[in-house]
């Protein structure tokens, strides 16, 4: 009976979403499985072709095709990993990353129409059945063979949706408040600093990571261009009190410093406080030194503050960055 049931719910969800023509229901020229792995490539700072894969379940010939058409229609570069030349290193190039955000943005306006037939006060039901489900399933799924394979499980990063930037904004006025008694002037700081990114973003050379955990955004981190030519800048490096303990923050410094080499930078800095233990461990953990500190009062605290520096490319043979 209980197979009986499984299969006809299959029936009626797979209907229910248009995953039989996922193209026409979206308005897209890609497949549900195309669709995923551009998702898949959009949520992770570092893939290659095996760990794709090894998530996706994919026959290996079928993947190919599929990167051989992102290639053609300029979506996706491919290049030998840096760990190992016979792996191959698949990224999103800036039209990729912008086709992912179209898709995404589509599915979320789907799953809201869905949304919309189910009476508000029955949502948290419905979410809470969809929890459950995943948790009964999931149970036997994280095998030592799956982790072999390259299995992600957990957090993904993925590029900012409606409303991430604010919730940026709230989220770092709200944390900081609650752990370092830090006033509003720093929400303040932390609102000029996303909204002048917001007004003069270069997606070549700045981009913005959230980290979703569960359906929701639990951490962030900004790369954005210096003054000083050449040089990159870390900002707004944040991990929800309940999200820590998943790696997330080394994460999100990795995505920034690989961004930043793939972007031509010669090297990326960033600046905190001496208080922020924690984060700055993280910094060290990435290879990024301390070059200057300087004691100032802000935020309604006496503070140190701290200019941390790590160089992408050897310093005697660095050139305008292209």
């Amino acid at each position: 009976m209980s197979i009986q049931e499984i299969r006809a719910f299959n029936r009626f969800y797979t209907n229910l979403i248009g995953a039989l023509n996922y193209s026409k229901h979206l308005y897209t020229p890609y497949t549900l499985t195309e669709s995923r792995l551009l998702y898949e490539l959009a949520h992770t700072p570092r893939t290659d072709a095996a760990e794709l894969r090894a998530e996706l379940s994919l026959d290996a010939g079928y993947l190919s095709r599929m990167l051989t058409k992102f290639e053609r229609d300029g979506l996706v570069e491919r290049t030998p990993s840096e760990q190992d030349a016979r792996r191959q290193r698949v990224t999103l190039t800036p039209q990729g990353r912008g086709t992912a955000a179209l898709l995404d943005e589509r599915s979320r306006e789907s799953v809201g129409t869905l949304l919309d037939r189910v009476e508000p006060d029955q949502r948290p039901r419905l979410v809470e059945a969809l929890r459950t489900a995943r948790e009964l399933l999931s149970v036997h799924e994280d095998t030592d063979d799956d982790r072999k394979a390259g299995r992600r499980d957990g957090p993904v990063l993925r590029e900012p949706a409606p409303g991430d930037l604010g919730w940026i904004v709230q989220r770092h006025g709200a944390v900081y408040a609650a752990e370092y008694g830090w006033d509003s002037a720093f929400e303040v700081l932390v609102a000029r600093i996303v909204a002048d990114f917001a007004a003069d973003q270069d997606e070549r050379l700045e981009r913005v990571w959230i980290a979703e955990l569960d359906g929701r955004p639990v951490g962030s981190v900004m790369c954005v261009r210096d003054e000083s030519p050449g040089t990159a800048r870390l900002r707004l490096l944040l991990v929800e009190p309940e999200a820590r303990g998943h790696g997330l923050g080394e994460r999100l410094i990795g995505a920034v410093v690989d961004f930043a080499r793939e972007a031509g930078y010669r090297e990326v800095v960033l600046w905190t406080n001496d208080n922020l233990t924690a984060a700055r461990k993280l910094y060290v953990r990435a290879g990024f030194t301390l070059v200057a500190e300087e004691p100032h009062r802000s935020y309604g605290a006496d503070l140190v503050g701290q200019d941390w520096r790590l160089p992408l490319v050897d310093e005697s043979a660095a050139g305008p960055l292209s």
